[in-house]
């Protein structure tokens, strides 16, 4: 399973947006004031967004310098899906079908099939390293191995768990312990997870 931390938010990526815009037309960065300004977004939070961009590798800072970023010429390369909504990995629930554009490096999808994202929400996939807040990639199929980690829609709705074919008994195991397994009624399998984002804002 392939866990990174370069998750790129849409707020994130504004902030990326000018300061490559502005470098590019000034021969260097902008002040975090200038972002702000330009964003309308506080001091504080320009400095978040500017530490998690350094910190996922899209950003070199200068620490005590006013304009001491630039853009790490190793800026890694990213592949924009849509972010569908939220996922149970607890009790299922519906998806939130409102797409929204998110960057994620190109590693974690292929130029074969359509992939989609997914917020995690609950703790019943904790054991296999999946938490609440995670973003899930999905590579969308019908199909599963056993074993595989789904997007699987129930008669309940929509939840992320461990397809199991036990001679024929189809059923959903939560990787948490504390958790029963899931017999459903009618099963559809809509993706099989390949890998995931964290982000810290």
């Amino acid at each position: 399973m392939k866990k990174i931390n370069r998750a790129i938010t849409p707020k994130q990526k504004h902030v990326l947006d000018f300061i490559t815009e502005y470098t590019k037309l000034n021969g260097y960065a902008p002040s975090l004031v200038e972002i702000g300004n330009k964003l309308n977004l506080a001091i504080s939070t320009v400095h978040q967004h500017v530490m998690a961009l350094k910190t996922k590798g899209y950003l070199k800072k200068e620490n005590n310098q006013p304009r001491g970023m630039s853009l790490l010429e190793t800026t890694p390369e990213t592949a924009e899906i849509p972010l569908l909504g939220t996922i149970a990995a607890g009790a299922p629930i519906e998806p939130i079908e409102k797409p929204e554009p998110i960057k994620v490096p190109k590693t974690l999808v292929s130029k074969h099939g359509n992939f989609y994202a997914l917020k995690v929400q609950g703790d019943s996939m904790i054991e296999d390293g999946i938490w609440d807040g995670d973003i899930v990639i999905v590579k969308h199929q019908q199909t599963a191995d056993n074993g595989d980690t789904v997007v699987a829609i129930t008669e309940n709705g929509a939840t992320l768990k461990r397809y199991r074919d036990q001679n024929g008994k189809i059923y959903l195991e939560p990787r948490n312990s504390r958790l029963a397994n899931i017999y459903p009624k009618s099963l559809e399998i809509r993706g099989k997870f390949v890998g995931l984002l964290r982000t810290t804002i």
